[in-house]
């Protein structure tokens, strides 16, 4: 039986002396990202307050705006943008006297493309990376920050026209500009261009960050914040992506996936609409494959709202969505929890069927809070999510190179040639891997992958190596599905399979030339040492834009899988499952021929719940996701511990017969929290930093799983929970 108490005895605690530091001291395993200086109603206690540009704010100073999150205990990092930001001493000449503007990325109408009034999209010529060097890395180092992270390195797709880049075409080239609305060799090109444009920037920026920080006798930290792969190309940006990877001066990456992202519609048996687990589920996958073989480590973002006004219903919907798409990645355990806290906890947005704007609503901001303290204790875990967790699509970074504009009549809409490879195996609850072609010289890249899916109807192979390390693959036992009927207009651009004496029409046929098999339609395979390849005369965006037309693709891998490679039958689904540590994380997709929900047996905390009810079973529906805390998998029972809570722990103090600990959170939010005890406690004392005792406390007992719910205004000073029993 549950019940609730309200305690009001006073008790006399003092806070001076608690340390403001987070328990795991020196730990980068959380992040957050902002412009402001600290404020009560942003404090979320993550590890790291990443610190964003450089400029200084009324009368208060970028340096005094880090100092800021330091009085308050953070480890502070610094994030700028590398092809746009706030640099208008560099763009309207103060910073060397020359006007700048004319640097900006210009469309084939003459327009330059603006991310803000006065802040072109740049082209990184040679005066904007010395800009950076000497003007934004070194004042940021010389300010103490140690960990530098560069943030969307972006080339607009439809961009390509102005002069600078014109000059950086010449030089690259060595032969004059050529208008990549023209033709699709000059749309290639162009593309090329652009990404190795950032990458070189990238490069100088991070060897300056690094080296200068030698001078000083300190170890600098570069990371790129980026989109994935998926979402680029979607999009028709351009950006180095996985080449970043094998870069010294790179230590990792932040992910940058959230709603915004995942909400780009996509098609699935003939439907166009939104699929934000899924497409945020594909989108961590390619970040996980671009950075798993090279060791670099990595952040995974999302974001409790988004850049667009929706309301808070659809804000909480979709954060449910990707961040269970995040915590499905058992290999990953850092997260930047948010980015700009100020815009999440002091902007008014809608109510659901409202034109009312308000502030956060408190039960969303305790959820969310849940959530992210979720994170700061996830642990790695060597499980799998169920499923087959061996089939794979490879992907390039010259997904990015033919998307903008369209030429011959050729057409990939919303990206369909990829998500036609992935969405049909996903959506039967098979959690495909994708496989950067830059990363397989490594040879952990392909170790576990027993079917890969490919097609070069939207990406090109960048070196005869590639097909090499494929070929190598094939013969030692690995499956191969080539799915692509090559006639788009990019086979036949200048590239190394048609140049330097090479002849070969497509690049699938100096493949298929180093695998000894025919180009044509094989449906029933060609052995190939120990492994066997599949040659699909299809299109992949034909299996997903009409409906039914995905049958026999799905037919042909679940036989390559089990026939060829041996592993066993494949069970469609349409749920994914991960247990990691205490927690159960699931997600239940719909349109499946299998519309049952998922069941989870108790007693479990329901962390998606900011009431955090002991439940003794979970019905999770299709369309949905979940994320519980498993009472059962309690290590130690009789340990008294916080399991979930809508603040971060500190301080905790276990004696006999009682436990007490320091709960901090953001000023104007409401606490949840459960607690696991020994027996049913006596009193339950709540008091702020000053050692007043709070009254307005709520607090239940759930005897089948021996926690106490405790809810009251959180503080980010501190608030101390006193129990006995």
């Amino acid at each position: 039986m549950k019940r609730t108490i309200l305690f009001c005895s006073l008790i006399t605690i003092s806070f001076a002396g608690l340390a403001q530091n987070n328990p795991d001291n020196g730990r980068q395993k959380t992040a957050f990202q902002t412009s402001s200086p600290w404020i009560p109603q942003i404090d979320v206690r993550s590890d790291l307050a990443i610190v964003y540009g450089t400029n200084d704010q009324g009368q208060m100073t970028f340096e005094q705006r880090v100092q800021s999150w330091r009085d308050r205990g953070y480890q502070t990092a610094f994030m700028t943008g590398i092809a746009w930001g706030s640099y208008y001493d560099y763009f309207l000449g103060k910073w060397d006297g020359k006007n700048h503007l004319g640097i900006g990325q210009v469309t084939q109408k003459g327009d330059t493309i603006f991310h803000g009034k006065n802040m072109p999209y740049v082209v990184p010529v040679q005066s904007f990376i010395e800009y950076m060097k000497t003007a934004v890395v070194k004042r940021v180092i010389d300010a103490g920050i140690n960990t530098i992270f560069l943030e969307e390195p972006e080339f607009w797709a439809r961009s390509g026209y102005s002069q600078p880049f014109k000059e950086e075409w010449q030089k690259y080239y060595g032969f004059p500009w050529r208008p990549q609305d023209a033709s699709a060799e000059n749309t290639y090109l162009s593309s090329k261009l652009k990404y190795q444009l950032f990458y070189n920037a990238i490069k100088q920026v991070s060897n300056y960050a690094k080296a200068y920080g030698k001078t000083k006798g300190r170890d600098i930290k570069v990371y790129i914040a980026t989109h994935s792969l998926v979402n680029y190309s979607s999009w028709q940006i351009v950006s180095p992506e996985a080449s970043l990877a094998s870069l010294p001066g790179i230590d990792g990456y932040i992910a940058q996936v959230w709603t915004g992202t995942s909400r780009e519609p996509t098609y699935f048996n003939g439907q166009r609409k939104e699929r934000v687990f899924e497409n945020a589920f594909l989108e961590y996958g390619s970040m996980v494959s671009m950075t798993a073989p090279t060791g670099r480590k990595l952040f995974f973002l999302t974001d409790p709202i988004e850049d667009w006004p929706r309301d808070w219903a659809d804000y909480r919907k979709n954060y449910e969505a990707t961040f269970t798409a995040e915590i499905l990645y058992p290999m990953v355990n850092n997260y930047e929890v948010m980015p700009w806290p100020e815009r999440i906890y002091t902007r008014p947005y809608k109510l659901a069927h409202s034109d009312s704007s308000v502030l956060i609503p408190k039960y969303y901001s305790t959820q969310m809070q849940i959530m992210i303290n979720v994170l700061n204790k996830m642990p790695l875990s060597p499980n799998k999510i169920t499923g087959v967790n061996n089939i794979g699509v490879l992907m390039s970074n010259s997904l990015m190179f033919q998307r903008f504009p369209t030429h011959n009549g050729f057409e990939d809409p919303q990206f369909s040639n990829f998500y036609g490879q992935t969405l049909p195996l996903l959506k039967r609850g098979i959690p495909v891997q994708t496989v950067h072609m830059e990363n397989l010289a490594y040879h952990q890249t392909l170790k576990n992958i027993k079917v890969l899916v490919m097609s070069y109807s939207n990406m090109k192979p960048n070196s005869p190596q590639v097909h090499q390390q494929l070929a190598d693959w094939v013969r030692k036992g690995g499956v191969l599905i080539y799915c692509s009927r090559d006639d788009d207009p990019y086979q036949s651009v200048m590239e190394w399979w048609n140049t330097k004496g090479a002849k070969f029409t497509a690049p699938s046929q100096h493949l298929f030339k180093l695998l000894n098999i025919g180009k044509g339609n094989n449906a029933s395979g060609y052995r190939v040492g120990k492994g066997k390849v599949y040659v699909v005369r299809q299109d992949p965006k034909e299996f997903v834009l009409q409906p039914d037309k995905d049958a026999e693709y799905v037919k042909l891998v679940k036989h390559a899988y089990e026939k060829d490679a041996h592993q066993g039958k494949i069970e469609d689904k349409n749920s994914l499952y991960l247990q990691r540590g205490p927690y159960d994380i699931i997600s239940v997709m719909d349109e499946n021929a299998d519309s049952k929900p998922y069941q989870v047996k108790g007693p479990v905390i329901d962390l998606f719940d900011p009431q955090l009810p002991i439940l003794t079973d979970k019905t999770v529906n299709p369309g949905e996701q979940s994320l519980l805390y498993d009472i059962k998998r309690i290590a130690d029972k009789t340990k008294p511990q916080v399991l979930a809570s809508a603040s971060r722990i500190y301080d905790e103090q276990v004696a006999p017969g009682s436990y007490s600990f320091v709960a901090k959170s953001p000023q104007n939010t409401l606490n949840s929290m459960r607690v696991l005890l020994p027996l049913q406690p006596k009193e339950t004392v709540v008091t702020d930093h000053n050692g007043n005792t709070i009254s307005d406390v709520k607090t239940s007992w759930d005897s089948t799983s021996n926690t106490l719910f405790v809810g009251f205004d959180n503080s980010p000073d501190g608030i101390r929970v006193n129990i006995k029993w």
